[in-house]
């Protein structure tokens, strides 16, 4: 038996703008799209290295204002490369401190969900 890392379900509204974001912006990868057929909601995965997160515009999927933890090697990295991109919609600052031993870097997706990319603080 194996039991694998779960795949968060976010839901947005609007496949065009998602795509804007998580890949145009955040380098995410489409992996797949699903729809029941013509005029109906996207159902849809992205992923990027081995971050992977499903995209939903069908009500009841999921409620808006989720909150993601992922962690990245290289944060200060990721938001570098982020700010360059000078996307309208989102001016990541830099990486905050937090006394647990992590580094956070916080973003909104247009949809209310809420990404924290975090690395663990380097040892001394």
């Amino acid at each position: 038996m194996n039991i694998y890392p779960p795949i968060p379900v976010l839901r947005i509204f609007d496949e065009e703008i998602a795509r804007r974001h998580y890949v145009d912006f955040l380098g995410f990868t489409v992996d797949w799209v699903h729809r029941f057929g013509e005029n109906f909601p996207v159902f849809m995965q992205v992923s990027r290295g081995d971050c992977v997160i499903q995209l939903s515009e069908h009500h009841g999927d999921a409620c808006p204002g989720a909150s993601l933890r992922i962690r990245v090697d290289g944060l200060d990295e990721l938001q570098r490369s982020l700010v360059q991109q000078d996307y309208k919609y989102a001016k990541p600052g830099p990486p905050v401190d937090k006394p647990w031993g992590e580094r956070e870097l916080g973003l909104g997706d247009p949809f209310g969900n809420r990404l924290t990319f975090f690395e663990p603080k380097a040892s001394a």
